[in-house]
């Protein structure tokens, strides 16, 4: 089954397919994962999935143990800013609309892309992002706070996973220390996830909820993604990525029914306008 992962199995495929692939799996899996938050809640799904998607990751890009220490102390902060990111972003998810969560999660990306930078055009990117989430959030969106504050958290965690998985990628070639990172991470989960869910953790109904979730929000996309990364541009990737937050409402509604209005479907294509157009125009590749 690991085959689909594997160069050979892709490299007919453009970039955009792939990477739209990667963008269905993954929030399928998130919406799935929400679905599946009665049976241990999500942050037992968040250290079960982080575990077994480092432990496919793992056996698909199969190597050598041997890992030198700079390297792993990269990875495992990788894990740790992985974990963090998850376990906020499915407790958002637990409170407000899949697309909704996206959509202020991605601002953590975009902020990397414009901190720093001294373009007035950079701040109309940072305006259009402003506009879009009191869009989302404002008088009379109907949506919790409580939701938006772990979305928030995300989109922080979101900025340094880009940052530190820059060094990351610079120091390795294939999946197997990102593997290693999601195994710390999910150590770094587990304390919540058992407070939360004790020994459901190990029974076979999370372990196949979790395993399912695991290949659609992890080993798939992260796959997919590293294959594209090595087919075009950084800022092309960025371009593409851009369209997660539609993809991730649609999701929402075609498997959660969730519905937004009109103002929070304008707020969203915001955050994406804000998104392609900081990396359009963004400096370097």
């Amino acid at each position: 089954m690991f085959g689909i992962f594997s160069a050979s199995a892709t490299k007919g495929l453009p970039a955009p397919v792939l990477l739209l692939l990667g963008m269905i799996s993954l929030e399928a899996g998130m919406a799935s994962a929400k679905e599946m938050f009665q049976l241990a809640g999500p942050l037992g799904l968040v250290t079960v999935r982080m575990a077994l998607a480092g432990i496919m990751l793992m056996l698909v890009w199969r190597r050598s143990l041997r890992i030198d220490k700079y390297t792993f102390v990269i990875a495992a902060c990788y894990g740790v800013i992985v974990a963090m990111m998850n376990i906020s972003l499915y407790l958002a998810i637990e409170r407000i609309p899949l697309g909704s969560a996206i959509s202020i999660e991605f601002l953590g990306p975009l902020a990397v892309a414009i901190i720093g930078s001294r373009r007035i055009l950079d701040l109309l990117w940072a305006l259009l992002a402003g506009v879009g989430v009191f869009l989302l959030t404002g008088v009379g969106a109907g949506i919790a706070i409580s939701g938006v504050l772990c979305a928030l958290v995300a989109a922080v965690c979101w900025g340094s996973y880009i940052v530190v998985g820059v060094k990351l990628g610079a120091r390795t070639k294939g999946g197997f220390e990102l593997g290693i990172g999601m195994i710390v991470g999910s150590l770094v989960a587990a304390p919540f996830g058992f407070a939360e869910s004790g020994k459901l953790l190990l029974s076979p109904g999370l372990l196949l909820a979790g395993f399912c979730v695991a290949l659609l929000s992890s080993a798939i996309p992260y796959s997919l993604e590293l294959e594209v990364m090595r087919k075009i541009p950084r800022r092309s990737f960025g371009i593409l990525m851009s369209l997660e937050p539609v993809v991730a409402t649609l999701a929402g509604l075609v498997i959660l029914g969730e519905l937004l209005t009109t103002l929070q479907w304008l707020a969203v294509w915001l955050i994406v306008a804000a998104s392609i157009g900081s990396a359009r125009y963004s400096r370097g590749e």
